[in-house]
């Protein structure tokens, strides 16, 4: 770290502590040259994911518009916005921890579609109607049959 008094770019780190939002580190540092005290922060570099949408165009990953989705799929549903803060963070997480830093819009719903299953059954209905474009109750009617046929060999292996 380069001393901001007289340029020397050796320091020494005499405590280090995070910040009240705790995202970053401030780090309180002394000049080997001059013995002159400074402070520095340090951040978690993360790199934009980028969505491709169904219609091939690209965006930036915006968690909010996820947790909106979420919301919407979960009105008047006893799932609490903690919940949903959680299943966000865990699906931006699966996102900045894989490779890919273009993903499809797909793989996010995908993934919602997965965490809500298990937190909320009707939210997961609501959800999966939207993404998965449900053009009629027959397809409607499927999806819930898969899902009882699931829960019902579930519950046989139990």
């Amino acid at each position: 770290m380069k001393c901001p008094y007289c340029g020397y770019t050796e320091s020494r780190v005499i405590d280090s502590r995070p910040t009240g939002d705790g995202n970053r580190i401030r780090r309180r540092r002394e000049c080997l040259k001059c013995l002159k005290r400074f402070t520095t922060y340090e951040v978690i570099e993360t790199v934009p994911i980028v969505v491709i949408k169904k219609d091939k165009s690209r965006e930036t990953f915006n968690r909010n518009k996820l947790l909106n989705g979420l919301l919407r799929a979960c009105e008047k549903r006893p799932v609490s916005l903690e919940t949903l803060e959680k299943v966000v963070d865990e699906i931006e997480n699966m996102l900045q921890n894989s490779l890919d830093r273009e993903v499809p819009s797909s793989l996010i719903g995908k993934y919602a579609m997965e965490k809500l299953k298990n937190i909320d059954e009707v939210a997961y209905v609501r959800f999966a109607s939207v993404y998965k474009q449900f053009k009629d109750i027959n397809t409607f009617m499927d999806e819930l049959n898969r899902m009882i046929k699931t829960k019902n060999r579930q519950k046989s292996k139990n």
